[in-house]
């Protein structure tokens, strides 16, 4: 057992970490409520070293009362559910699949797990060139095989294309979890009620769900917090045009296109107050899982 000497030596060998990683996290959060409540516009002569002026809440009011606020949270709510329905049933499917003995499992769930690996951006330019280009793109080919016409996906279906890039990312880390979590279940129990007479779906909605419900909320807590702020797969497909602009991709624009530092700083708070408000109501439902 730890005495209270070793105790006290691990706090204090931990103390430069924990103290480097509160100011890595603090003083952005802090100068972004500072500015938040200031008005900062470089292209106009703004600067730190002259002073911002203090305008209260005036940039809270601007952002909230922006046309394009309400229809960014909505379509980042929007996408962040569609790729969550997808990643959730379709990591359940796969991990049935995988948890399967055939011929070349391990080489399978290489390539399952591959995607996970790739960056965002990289990700993005091979869906958009490859697979969605209206004319190259293996989709178009695809369509002209079968004697219809090719889709622009980007701006006829640009949701989701979005949904599709991010979910094919993401599906593996889903996997994963799922795999894991299947892995640990006892194989007793399917065999009992195989042997009771039970049909395979009643097996799966009445063993294997209920032994992954921990899972699945676990898979939607991690992905809904990476999720709420994505931008890369936006930025590098549409550009946020097409209906496709996020609450993160709004405050991108006001802080880079607008040059107004203010403005997207209480934008930023305001992306912080729903990531907290969304992971505060999923912490809740895990809760109330791991205590079941």
């Amino acid at each position: 057992m730890a005495t209270q000497h070793s105790r006290s030596a691990a706090r204090l060998m931990m103390a430069p970490a924990v103290f480097l990683l509160l100011v890595w996290m603090l003083v952005p959060l802090t100068m972004t409520l500072w500015f938040s409540f200031t008005r900062y516009l470089p292209l106009r002569g703004d600067s730190i070293e002259r002073g911002l002026t203090w305008v209260g809440l005036e940039n809270y009011g601007r952002f909230l009362s922006s046309s394009s606020f309400w229809p960014s949270v909505q379509t980042t709510l929007l996408i962040v559910g569609g790729i969550l329905a997808i990643t959730v049933v379709l990591g359940i499917l796969l991990a049935i699949l995988l948890d399967q003995p055939f011929w070349g499992q391990g080489i399978v769930r290489i390539l399952v797990i591959a995607p996970f690996f790739v960056m965002p951006t990289v990700t993005a330019l091979v869906w958009k060139n490859m697979f969605m280009d209206p004319v190259n793109g293996m989709f178009a080919h695809l369509w002209r095989a079968f004697g219809a016409e090719p889709v622009s996906w980007l701006s006829d279906a640009s949701i989701q294309s979005i949904i599709m890039i991010v979910s094919w990312q993401w599906l593996p880390f889903a996997t994963l979890i799922l795999l894991t979590a299947i892995q640990s279940l006892d194989s007793e129990q399917l065999e009992a009620a195989e042997m009771d007479g039970a049909s395979v779906l009643s097996r799966f909605f009445y063993i294997v769900l209920p032994h992954l419900s921990r899972a699945i909320t676990i898979v939607i807590l991690i992905q809904t917090i990476f999720l709420l702020s994505i931008f890369a797969e936006i930025f590098v497909t549409t550009g946020g045009a097409y209906g496709t602009r996020t609450l993160t991709y709004l405050i991108f624009q006001r802080i880079v296109d607008s040059q107004n530092i203010g403005l997207g700083s209480a934008g930023g708070v305001y992306a912080i107050i729903l990531a907290n408000i969304v992971a505060l109501f999923l912490m809740r439902i895990v809760g109330k899982n791991l205590d079941a």
